[in-house]
């Protein structure tokens, strides 16, 4: 053990925070050194649930990896799913048809919605806040029901294809998504009054676990994390992809990086992307939604690399292939690894009790860090 041998005339001791704490949402342990109730130094300890995905993804063939795709980040699957039909549609010259571009950012975009309402109802859940997780799963289940009825799951989807999507979207599911998007927006003006105003949330989160710009470019940050510190960075609109430059959205960002901004910040991406889901609702292209691709296709030799935009930040892809149908290596880059990466900067000498915040603020998704 290393922490603490530069503090040895201080009265300290240790504390382990997880791996069964319910605030670490999975199996993460925290080591503390504490004196009294503040933190001198975190330390993360991760690995309880490796489960090598990106060797499995080594071991088969580039298709038969899809389902692993979406148990990476369970909250934000069709986005890693987006994101590997991405990287092997780059590497073949493979062009999926627009109808079903514009379906993979509609449910993408619903997916980033039910996963920022899971993220609001568990971070009030932690602060002992019990009624806002009653009313952010009701309107998730909405979500859960509008894409269970698409791509016949729930939570882990495997519904995009190289080419384009398993199956095509009809009249229920536009009206059904259309419905979706007038009640979410009829419950804000509740969220406001119940959250954003409550002045026991904003005494509590208010100028606690400050992130700062410089902190989160040095350590990789990306996501609402980054967007809280002020800087508008966002792979939908900094390295487009798919047809998301077709849409007029915008970024939000916070200002002094602070739990109240992370939280403002992603209330307000739910609104953008409403926006989002909107506007290709009413350009909703006919035609295919899948084009024809080789039953066995293999990767040509060399090297891709394909971004997307995921809940909790940028999800890059690498691969290199040999010429065969198997990925000779496939590195995936997930946004929580590098956003848990600041906590020990973060939270040095602070209250054990803003840690709750401090992690809830993260959004961590374990298996997504323990890949």
């Amino acid at each position: 053990m290393t922490l603490g041998t530069k503090n040895q005339d201080r009265h300290s001791f240790y504390l382990n925070m997880g791996p069964q704490h319910p605030s670490t949402h999975g199996v993460l342990r925290v080591l503390l050194e504490m004196e009294g109730e503040y933190i001198l130094e975190p330390e993360p300890v991760i690995g309880y649930g490796h489960r090598m995905q990106e060797k499995i993804g080594e071991s088969l063939t580039w298709n038969a990896f899809m389902p692993n795709t979406a148990r990476i980040d369970y909250l934000s699957a069709l986005m890693y799913n987006h994101g590997y039909v991405g990287l092997i549609e780059r590497m073949t010259g493979i062009e999926a048809p627009r109808r079903a571009e514009y379906i993979r950012v509609i449910t993408s975009e619903l997916n980033r919605i039910a996963s920022h309402l899971l993220w609001l109802g568990a971070f009030l859940l932690d602060l002992g806040a019990f009624t806002p997780i009653m009313y952010t799963f009701d309107d998730r289940e909405q979500i859960l029901d509008i894409l269970e009825d698409v791509t016949g799951s729930r939570l882990t989807y495997c519904y995009y294809r190289v080419g384009g999507v398993s199956r095509d979207v009809d009249g229920t599911f536009v009206e059904g998504t259309r419905a979706f998007i007038r009640r979410l927006r009829s419950r804000f003006p509740m969220y406001d009054d119940l959250v954003t105003n409550n002045i026991i949330f904003i005494k509590r989160v208010k100028d606690i676990a400050q992130f700062t710009p410089d902190m989160a470019m040095r350590y990789g940050a990306t996501g609402p994390i980054l967007r809280s510190t002020g800087i508008g960075y966002d792979i939908r609109r900094n390295e487009p992809y798919s047809v998301y430059p077709e849409f007029d959205f915008d970024i939000p960002v916070g200002t002094t990086g602070d739990c109240m901004d992370v939280y403002l910040v992603r209330v307000r991406e739910m609104e953008q992307s409403l926006r989002i889901i909107e506007q290709a609702l009413d350009s909703l292209p006919e035609g295919p939604c899948m084009t024809k691709v080789p039953r066995r296709l293999k990767l040509p030799q060399g090297d891709a690399s394909f971004s997307v935009e995921a809940a909790r930040g940028e999800l890059s892809y690498y691969l290199v292939s040999d010429g065969s149908d198997v990925p000779y290596r496939l590195k995936i880059r997930p946004p929580s690894f590098s956003n848990l990466s600041l906590l020990p900067e973060l939270c040095r000498n602070m209250l054990l009790s803003d840690l709750v915040m401090a992690l809830g603020a993260l959004d961590l998704v374990i298996p997504e860090i323990d890949r």
